[in-house]
C-alpha cells in the first residue's frame, strides 16, 4: 500500500501539469465494497491517469510479459498491478480478478481490451459483464476525454453506479451487461465532450 500511495503522489506530480486533468464525478465513487471500473481506451497513459484520479486504490490486469522485466516486476505488485497471459483464456488472472472484486476491492478494465485508434468508443467484449456478474460488484463507468495533447485539458468522468443486482437476479447474460456498461460510457462522452 505505502508504495502505490508514493507511486500515485509521483505519477500524479509527473503527468498533473502535462496533461491539466479535470475530475469529473468523483463523488459518484462508492467509498466501500467491491467496484468494477470500465472506461474507454484512447491512450497507453489511461491505466495510471484512471488509478491516480480515482478516490480509491485500483487493481489492474498487466500483460505478463512486463513482470519478466528486471525492475517492473518488483514495481508492478506494489502498485497493484497482477499478470495476465494475452490471447487466451487465463483462469488464475480471472480467479484472481474476481476474488479482488468480492473482497471488496477496485478491479480496472477497459472493455474494449485495445485502444482505440480513432478515439471512437468501440465494442466491449463480454469479459466486462463477468466479471461484473460474477464478482458480486457494481460497475462505475468512466470516461476518458482527450486527446493527449500537452498543456491541453484531459478530463476524466466518473458516472453513477451501475447496481448489478437487478442483472444478476434475473440471470442476464455478460453480453447484455457489457452492452449496458457500454451505453454508460458512451452517454459520459457524449455529455462531456464539449463541456
Amino acid at each position: 500500500m505505502y508504495l502505490y500511495s508514493f507511486a500515485k503522489t509521483v505519477v500524479f506530480g509527473i503527468l498533473k501539469p502535462i496533461y491539466r486533468f479535470e475530475v469529473i464525478g468523483a463523488e459518484n465513487f462508492p467509498k466501500e465494497g467491491g467496484i468494477l471500473l470500465c472506461s474507454n481506451h484512447i491512450d497507453n497513459l489511461d491505466p495510471p491517469v484512471v488509478g491516480i484520479n480515482a478516490p480509491r486504490p485500483v487493481n489492474f490486469m498487466a500483460k505478463e510479459e512486463l513482470f519478466n522485466l528486471p525492475i517492473l516486476k518488483s514495481i508492478l505488485p506494489g502498485v497493484r498491478a497482477f499478470p495476465v497471459k494475452r490471447g487466451m483464456s487465463d483462469r488464475d488472472a480471472l480467479r484472481r480478478a474476481i476474488k479482488l472484486l468480492k473482497d471488496g476491492e477496485v478491479v480496472g478494465l477497459f472493455p474494449e481490451g485495445t485502444r482505440s485508434k480513432d478515439g471512437q468508443l468501440g465494442k466491449g467484449f463480454s469479459g466486462a459483464g463477468f466479471f461484473a456478474l460474477r464478482g458480486e460488484a457494481n460497475v462505475v463507468p468512466c470516461a476518458i476525454i482527450g486527446p493527449y495533447k500537452p498543456f491541453k485539458r484531459l478530463k476524466v468522468v466518473y458516472g453513477d453506479v451501475i447496481d448489478m443486482q437487478p442483472y444478476r437476479e434475473r440471470k442476464a447474460s455478460a453480453e447484455e451487461v457489457t452492452e449496458v456498461i457500454m451505453a454508460h460510457i458512451a452517454e459520459l462522452l457524449e455529455q462531456y465532450k464539449t463541456k
